[in-house]
């Protein structure tokens, strides 16, 4: 990496901004933005630093700064730095997170990266991130209203804030730090249900609450809200408490007039220009058009306005942390939702600037190029710097398998749960009584005498894919193609009905039925907030009700990967379970996983999950960030649900299909 700065007799942008004391942080009390007295047009970019191996953020932060950005723009995800009720991890609290989450040393690096800071801090962010960044334990509450004043919800948010704003709090502007404005909740006018049946206004109970609560713990910078000025005007807002800005892609004047009619003689931000978008499952590959986004990047910039590109880089959903949309009309019943869920994809490439693996594309040089023409305040920027290497390791070959009930087999006892009828994940008696929040969930029925033709019947939808085992043989279909998605065993198809035909009847036969969370819903309307994952109700054979149950997480936490024991590789590797290969490397570089050979499942990397492939695509390949490696030898895992390979491929660049 490049480190040295252009020599030029500018100064910094701290220099400039804070010479003399700082007396004042960002002012909107006039039509333009000033910053410690001196006028400022705000060129920010977002990176979520829970998307960005720690190693990389000031490498994403010196391109962006390199690009004349003078501002970096993040979310704060709840559900991992608080995992469990009051139990923190902010870099240092031994999850399996843990190198991804040190806030503070990420702010620290942009400031001096000379960028300054605007923080979203929640507590819901959507981000495209599971359950909008709400830790999965909420659900356990009885009866919540998340994004509302209700109690039940509001007293974990304030303990969540108390230990989270002490943090952002001392590092504020006007306290020598590089935070310059801090958002209040996220988009809330969205959260409306505009129909006559249990119509909905936002709650702006709720909102003064966070208002209060993040003064109360210390923070004096700019507080302020984003909608779609256009739709949403007010709803979602308190306009004597915040400063409104405005989120869209498009039709950028008519956003910025309505913001001068609802807030007058104040300054213009785009808080979401959307420089891309991102991909779910089973859908087409977004590919932007590099001169739309030019054009109406220029015209925010010649309005003027400030402006916040969401995203400046995507980086990656790694883990199970991808989030999900609904489809559909707002007003569609609550019950009929899950057919119209759209999961996102492991990627966040976004299409952004920056793309996931770092590298410039066509739209950093355009935002290069206008923030040079349309900046009035010059600074001083780094020198460019040259693209991190990506490789193409050569070919491996698995060489150790775990079938189905093997993994099974590792399961902590402790973590079985025995209960006369199905539960969904949130509410296993789990983690410190936590529930599950991630992964997978089996629903083991043992002692069955089964005829060798019968019918499986789910009672309601599946949450969000399922596969069925008798005697740990899978005999559920394989999709092949984007139809058999319809069919039995996956989210679209409500009271599924699967037709077995077993080579013999069976006595004492054990049936298990393991479903796959592939992320919670991260946007829209309340009630859309309340998904709970695995099976909902009990299931049926030959129109019987099975009751009596054990229930198995299977989460993948590196405390379980670390202790698995292996066989050597047996034959019939393509079969669905664990299968192992070793990666030995003398200098590590940034690749790609190819996954075209796989169907669907995830993979591990030294007790990382790096995330979701689906051979249905779009996306075809993982990201594999040279950070993850290890000198010398490198473990894989890659858990299929249908049919593996017995080789793991690499790419030097990703693979979608269009």
């Amino acid at each position: 990496m490049v480190v040295s700065m252009e020599a030029s007799p500018l100064p910094s942008l701290y220099q400039h901004y804070t010479q003399g004391e700082i007396t004042s942080g960002l002012s909107t009390q006039q039509p333009y933005f000033t910053l410690n007295g001196r006028n400022i047009s705000i060129y920010s970019g977002a990176v979520h630093y829970f998307r960005v191996p720690p190693e990389y953020w000031r490498d994403r932060l010196r391109k962006m700064r390199h690009a004349g950005l003078n501002t970096v723009e993040t979310y704060v995800p709840w559900n991992l730095h608080e995992p469990e009720p009051g139990k923190y991890d902010f870099g240092n609290g031994g999850t399996d997170w843990q190198d991804f989450l040190n806030l503070e040393k990420f702010l620290k690096t942009a400031q001096e990266e000379d960028l300054l800071a605007i923080i979203r801090p929640g507590p819901f962010i959507c981000a495209e991130w599971e359950f909008g960044g709400f830790p999965s334990w909420l659900l356990r509450e009885k009866n919540i209203k998340v994004r509302t004043s209700d109690a039940n919800y509001m007293k974990h948010v304030t303990r969540f804030f108390n230990a989270l704003l002490p943090i952002l709090a001392a590092l504020q502007f006007t306290s020598g730090g590089p935070i310059i404005a801090f958002q209040v909740e996220n988009e809330y006018g969205s959260s409306e249900r505009m129909t006559s049946i249990n119509p909905f206004q936002p709650d702006l109970n709720y909102v003064q609450d966070l208002i209060n609560l993040m003064k109360s713990n210390g923070i004096k910078e700019l507080l302020f809200s984003s909608d779609n000025s256009v739709d949403h005007g007010t709803r979602g807002t308190i306009p004597s408490e915040l400063f409104q800005t405005a989120n869209f892609n498009k039709n950028p004047e008519q956003q910025f007039d309505m913001l001068k009619m609802l807030q007058p003689n104040r300054p213009s931000m785009c808080m979401e220009f959307w420089a891309g978008w991102f991909d779910h499952w089973f859908e087409k590959h977004y590919v932007g058009n590099v001169s739309n986004f030019k054009d109406v990047y220029e015209r925010i910039l010649k309005y003027p306005a400030s402006v916040n590109l969401y995203m400046f880089h995507g980086g990656t959903s790694f883990g199970f942390l991808n989030g999900a949309n609904i489809k559909g009309k707002i007003d569609q019943p609550f019950a009929e939702i899950q057919r119209n869920f759209q999961p996102d994809i492991t990627s966040y490439d976004y299409d952004a600037p920056l793309t996931e693996y770092g590298d410039y594309n066509l739209k950093y040089f355009v935002v290069k190029e206008l923030i040079e023409q349309y900046n009035p305040v010059k600074t001083r920027l780094p020198e460019f710097v040259t693209p991190l290497k990506l490789v193409e390791y050569k070919s491996i070959s698995t060489t150790d398998f775990m079938g189905f009930h093997d993994v099974l087999s590792h399961i902590n006892i402790n973590c079985v749960i025995i209960s006369e009828n199905i539960v969904p994940m949130e509410f296993l008696n789990i983690n410190n009584n936590t529930g599950q929040s991630f992964g997978y969930v089996i629903y083991r029925k043992n002692h069955l005498d089964l005829n060798k033709t019968f019918t499986l019947k789910f009672d309601g939808y599946v949450y969000d894919a399922a596969t069925v085992y008798v005697n740990g043989k899978l005999i559920s279909k394989k999709p092949n193609n984007l139809n058999d998605l319809d069919g039995f065993g996956f989210y679209r198809q409500k009271n599924a009905i699967l037709k077995v035909n077993l080579p013999v009847s069976l006595k004492n036969a054990t049936l298990e039925i393991m479903v796959e969370n592939m992320g919670r819903n991260n946007f829209g309307q309340l009630e859309w907030f309340t998904q709970l994952k695995g099976l909902h109700n009990n299931f049926y054979i030959n129109n019987q009700e099975i009751k009596n149950y054990e229930i198995l997480p299977l989460e993948f936490k590196k405390s379980f990967t670390s202790t698995l024991s292996w066989k050597k590789q047996q034959q019939n590797t393509k079969q669905p379970g664990l299968h192992k290969a070793i990666l030995p490397i003398t200098k590590k570089f940034d690749t790609f996983l190819d996954m075209k050979n796989w169907t669907w499942g995830i993979v591990i990397i030294n007790g990382f999950i790096l995330g979701r492939y689906n051979n249905l695509g779009p996306q075809k390949s993982l990201y594999l960030p040279a950070p993850l490696l290890n000198i010398g030898n490198n473990e894989i895992l890659v858990f299929e649900n249908y049919e593996g390979s017995d080789n793991i491929s690499f790419s030097g660049k990703p693979i979608f299909n269009l």
